[in-house]
């Protein structure tokens, strides 16, 4: 059993990279891909963590692209990361977000949901702080009772507190992907809300672009949207990837490794993921 999409402290999950190793090796996973949004700052970590364990430790990373209906995110495989060219763009979205986060508190404090930054970071892990973090300090002030009604009254897209942030275009993230030597794979491809004919002309595009693969094995993906992704993916000659997104407590019925029980990402997915590595190396 292998999971290909993973998140930690560094951005919105709730483990450390040290405590997803000792989790997967108690699910009798083989292999987990670290993908935290736009940072790379667990991979060290996870890598020490994974040194000697029966879990080999996969470096990734998750970038967001601008989409106009729904939530489009690239995912990269195998990517250095030490890469300068990274850690500069990252550092970007970075400030992006920082200036999002300033506007989301004041949009919040104006709406009468009083909230100090102070209370936002300490839900926050080692490194990305989002909209997650500003659930969990709304629930902890009591001004919601759930983190998911606090993106359904006021921090879901369009609702009052709601701040859009800097995105590359889905390109730019293949392309940042690529440079720092990594695979790139559209995650989770049933989050762009178009119709199939759209959707489909969207991942041909994002081929040509140079995306390797896509991601049809997904915790929330219905067996007919596994089949149709997969369908995909041979047309366009695409890697077939897949994970659970794991966030660790943020989603306590996801388990690591199976979803929601019924998940179950073939082992060749890494095993091709390896292969378009050999090559991009050897090129």
């Amino acid at each position: 059993m292998i999971d290909l999409h993973v998140h930690s402290v560094y951005s919105d999950g709730t483990d450390t990279p040290a405590e997803l190793v000792k989790k997967a090796e108690k699910r009798g996973l083989t292999a987990l891909a670290l993908t935290d949004h736009d940072t790379v700052g667990g991979i060290e970590p996870l890598l020490d963590a994974a040194s000697g364990s029966v879990v080999e430790a996969v470096p990734g990373i998750e970038l967001s692209a601008e989409c106009e209906r729904g939530t489009m995110h690239v995912l990269g495989y195998f990517v250095d990361h030490t890469c300068r060219a990274l850690l500069e763009k990252i550092e970007t979205v970075r400030a992006g977000r920082d200036e999002r986060n300033t506007e989301i508190l004041k949009k919040l404090n104006k709406l009468g949901y009083v909230l100090m930054w102070s209370d936002v970071e300490k839900h926050a892990g080692c490194d990305v702080v989002g909209r997650p973090h500003f659930a969990e300090a709304l629930v902890e002030r009591g001004h919601v009772k759930s983190r998911k009604a606090a993106f359904d009254l006021l921090l879901g897209k369009g609702r009052p507190a709601y701040v859009e942030r800097y995105r590359y275009t889905a390109r730019e993230c293949i392309e940042l992907i690529h440079a720092a030597g990594g695979i790139s794979v559209l995650a989770h491809p049933a989050t762009i809300h178009l119709p199939d004919d759209q959707l489909k002309g969207v991942v041909k595009g994002l081929k040509a672009c140079g995306l390797g693969g896509i991601e049809a094995y997904y915790a929330e993906h219905k067996p007919e949207n596994i089949e149709k992704f997969c369908g995909w993916a041979k047309d366009f000659d695409l890697i077939c990837t897949g994970g659970t997104d794991y966030h660790g407590d943020n989603s306590p019925d996801l388990k690591l490794g199976s979803g929601f029980g019924q998940l179950r990402v073939p082992d060749e997915a890494l095993e091709n993921l390896k292969a378009a590595k050999q090559l991009l190396v050897q090129s």
